[in-house]
């Protein structure tokens, strides 16, 4: 069984176009390449005929030539939906008017496929209303590396000595984009002056989204792109993540991974990977958003508890061992089918 993997614009001019990005789908695909050397399953990443099956990763332009030259040679093909046109709608500014348009488009691609691999059951359903059949969906994480993502008290001391933190800090890692909560993040450091908040995470220029606002809080920090993600984390006493769309959001895998506390703005997405109160702690509206943190930050025992209860559960679902037992399950599944027409 040999695995062509495919990221368009991935090693296009020298990689410069994923340098120092930040995205989960980037991480995604990283851990895909991880899941399948740790499986022993031999994957590519340029189109060959000797690979069994063709695994795209958002399907772009190139991305359909390769998947037509794939089905005229019977030879299965999975697409991720990393993207819908929910999500893409809020990254930059001009995609609120290409929206119905992208949403025709990822209708289009995503229905070329034998199978779509969904990072939620929340994106499944957004797919099933573009009217694209549920048959040929499955719902699959994109996993977390457990043995990546730990506490490192080496890495803590660094990072914190590199952006002079001190005390309890609260943090998110991801891009500093309007739909990640910035107004929220700066709203809640303004109710606590005393801690430093920081946001771990690629700027934008203004040209493609809304810049950062102008009256930032003394007590916050963005960085910019960060390339050591582990040492970010473990920075952090409390982790956040105030999104208003997401499809899964790894950031919240890795940050339980490494044994944080963590405060969520209530997604649909995040239904399959945590429950509230339980592994974290979930917020409707900003309001929630300022009271749930509060508990957060006067209760050791119970962040210890979110942190341990949270953690747990990420190594025993969502491990890349995991998540690469479901993949070959998968793969073994679509070659069967191939094999049968």
């Amino acid at each position: 069984m040999k695995i062509c993997l495919y990221l368009e614009f991935y090693h296009a001019f020298g990689g410069r176009l994923y340098k120092n990005i930040g995205t989960g789908l980037l991480s995604s695909y990283r851990n895909q390449k991880e899941v399948l050397a740790r499986s022993g399953i031999e994957f590519i990443e340029a189109w060959d005929d000797s690979c069994d099956i063709l695994q795209i990763n958002t399907p772009w332009i190139n991305s359909i030539r390769l998947i037509w030259k794939a089905k005229r040679r019977g030879m299965p093909v999975a697409i991720w939906s990393h993207v819908t046109a929910e999500d893409a709608r809020e990254v930059f500014w001009p995609n609120k008017f290409l929206y119905p348009l992208i949403k025709r488009y990822l209708k289009y691609a995503y229905g070329l496929a034998d199978i779509v691999l969904c990072p939620s059951e929340y994106t499944k359903s957004l797919l099933v209303g573009y009217g694209l059949s549920p048959n040929k969906m499955l719902a699959v994480s994109n996993g977390v590396d457990v043995h990546v993502f730990k506490k490192d008290e080496k890495k803590r001391e660094a990072a914190r000595s590199e952006y002079n933190l001190t005390g309890m800090v609260v943090g998110t890692v991801g891009l500093a984009i309007p739909r990640k909560g910035i107004d929220t993040f700066l709203a809640l450091a303004r109710a606590y002056p005393k801690n430093k908040f920081i946001w771990f995470g690629k700027i934008y220029s203004s040209f493609l989204t809304q810049p950062l606002p102008k009256d930032i809080p003394p007590n916050v920090i963005f960085t910019g792109y960060v390339k050591d993600i582990v040492a970010a984390f473990n920075a952090l006493d409390i982790y956040i993540f105030l999104s208003s769309e997401e499809n899964q959001c790894m950031t919240n895998l890795e940050a339980a991974a490494v044994g944080l506390p963590i405060m969520l703005r209530e997604l649909p997405a995040y239904r399959d990977y945590f429950t509230d109160e339980k592994e974290c702690l979930m917020a409707h509206n900003e309001k929630e958003c300022e009271t749930k943190l509060a508990r957060l930050m006067n209760d050791k025992d119970e962040r210890d508890v979110l942190a341990a209860r949270a953690k747990e559960r990420v190594v025993k679902e969502q491990s890349l061992e995991a998540c690469g037992a479901k993949m070959r399950g998968i793969y073994e599944g679509l070659l069967h089918n191939a094999r049968r027409k």
